[in-house]
């Protein structure tokens, strides 16, 4: 919601803004008295701060009863998933609960390095007291919201919040274009002779601009911009305990607030062992700890997130580790183009395809088409290769799909935006195993290989049949 272009933009609009030209007063004293109250204020942090709150409404949506039903239901039984990453529910239940937990770790941090400019003491300790959090359920502030109602008006505060954050941002970019465009033209007039409708011209714009002016300080009062730090970090806060204690809630993990329980529907939890207890029977949240224990307890929230961040680590034996998760996605995909139109396929495309194919595909590609002959033209076979590639291409694409759009929304081009979909690693080919996943390949590029040779041969054939009909009525016409 909050790119790194936005800071940028109104960087410069604000260093360009007339309002930067003023009289410099001879108080100086109560010039930094003012400077330091408006220091209490977020100001152009109010762009970042609205992708932060975007994020965590994002993540609290991913979060809910319908998503993770869909999750429990729909997700991790794609046969793709079953197929070449994992049949065990748990451990793709495990991974979803990680990526989650390392989704909301990398937000904390955001909201961490805020949390510093508060001045209320509590805020600032908020890295200590949330690793905490993390590992006991301690929540000596009550920041976990713990009403359906609650939550739901703070997530209306904080939507509002950035959808008038995200309309100053467009204003001021407006603002700073007219003023550009009024600069350009006061030049034009230094260089050449004024006349009546230049003046006017100029006139507009600046009536323009003050109007602008005057709808920019009105969505900076209604916005995050004239919010204080500690009303802005005091909402994130609250959101970023309640969304970890979700998270443990719908995951059936540690300790969880009995009051979120009751109050939020558990029909979503997802851990499917038994042996587990429900989040309404977990072990009660301790009460204070020990000032010497504090940096204990934060070293073991540490390893909480430690715990979680291992777990996405893939194996060996995976697409991941091997760093081809991203370009088999491709490869596949490129192939689901050409199986779909192999009449359209041409030699160069061919031979394009085939540079992208590893060593190891390659070798065994040629091991697959070793003693194939070079005839296509049985329509039987082609149309039972038809059907083969469809079914692989059913279960395998949707993982390369979901790889390209998991990549491109974490690209460092778009690391501040707000993810648009809510598709999760384990729906990707990055923890698919490799040799599986290189036999699907190979057995879409041995079908492609026929189907593609069928065509040609076909329409070869087809051709040669219509130049001897042609030729036939040409013979026909001639006199005798």
């Amino acid at each position: 919601m909050a790119p790194e272009t936005w800071l940028i933009k109104v960087k410069t609009a604000l260093s360009h803004s007339f309002d930067s030209v003023r009289p410099v007063s001879a108080a100086k004293p109560k010039l930094l008295k003012k400077s330091s109250f408006k220091s209490k204020y977020v100001g152009v942090l109010a762009f970042e701060v609205a992708g932060i709150m975007s994020k965590l409404l994002h993540l609290w949506q991913s979060l809910s009863d319908s998503q993770i039903i869909r999750l429990r239901n729909e997700s991790i039984s794609l046969e793709g998933v079953r197929k070449i990453i994992s049949n065990d529910e748990s451990f793709l239940l495990s991974l979803a609960c990680a990526e989650f937990t390392q989704n909301l770790r990398l937000v904390s941090k955001s909201v961490s390095r805020l949390s510093q400019r508060c001045e209320d003491a509590n805020l600032r300790a908020f890295d200590e007291l949330f690793h905490e959090f993390a590992e006991s359920g301690r929540d000596p502030h009550g920041w976990v919201l713990t009403s359906l109602k609650e939550i739901e008006a703070k997530h209306k505060k904080m939507e509002r919040y950035v959808t008038l954050t995200a309309t100053l941002y467009r204003e001021m970019d407006e603002l700073s274009v007219l003023e550009n465009g009024l600069r350009k033209s006061l030049n034009h007039c230094n260089e050449n002779e004024a006349s009546i409708g230049k003046d006017q011209k100029i006139f507009e714009l600046q009536q323009k601009i003050f109007w602008q002016k005057q709808e920019v300080k009105d969505l900076k009062d209604k916005s995050l911009w004239n919010r204080s730090f500690d009303t802005v970090v005091s909402l994130l806060v609250r959101s970023v305990f309640t969304v970890l204690a979700r998270i443990k809630l719908v995951f059936g993990i540690g300790q969880c607030v009995p009051c979120l329980s009751r109050s939020l529907s558990t029909s979503a939890t997802v851990y499917p062992s038994h042996q587990n207890p429900s989040p309404c029977e977990l072990v009660n949240v301790p009460g204070p700890l020990q000032s010497s224990k504090l940096e204990e307890k934060k070293e073991l929230g540490t390893q909480f997130f430690e715990s979680n961040s291992k777990l996405l680590k893939p194996p060996t034996s995976t697409l991941g580790a091997a760093a081809l998760a991203l370009h088999y996605a491709n490869l596949i995909i490129v192939m689901e183009k050409m199986i779909k139109s192999p009449h359209l396929v041409g030699v160069d495309a061919r031979d394009d395809l085939y540079a992208m194919l590893p060593s190891s595909i390659r070798s065994s590609l040629r091991a697959r088409l070793r003693g194939v002959g070079f005839s296509a033209s049985d329509p039987l076979l082609a149309g039972e290769w038809r059907d083969a590639l469809g079914r692989i291409l059913g279960w395998l694409s949707p993982l390369a799909h979901n790889m390209i759009k998991w990549h491109s929304e974490r690209s460092f081009e778009h690391q501040n935006l707000v993810p648009k979909t809510n598709v999760l690693l384990l729906q990707t080919l990055f923890f698919a195993n490799k040799e599986k996943t290189e036999a699907a390949i190979t057995e879409l590029l041995v079908g492609l290989n026929y189907i593609w040779r069928f065509d040609r041969e076909m329409t070869a054939k087809a051709l040669f049949e219509c130049n001897n009909i042609n030729n036939g009525l040409l013979n026909l016409q001639k006199p005798s």
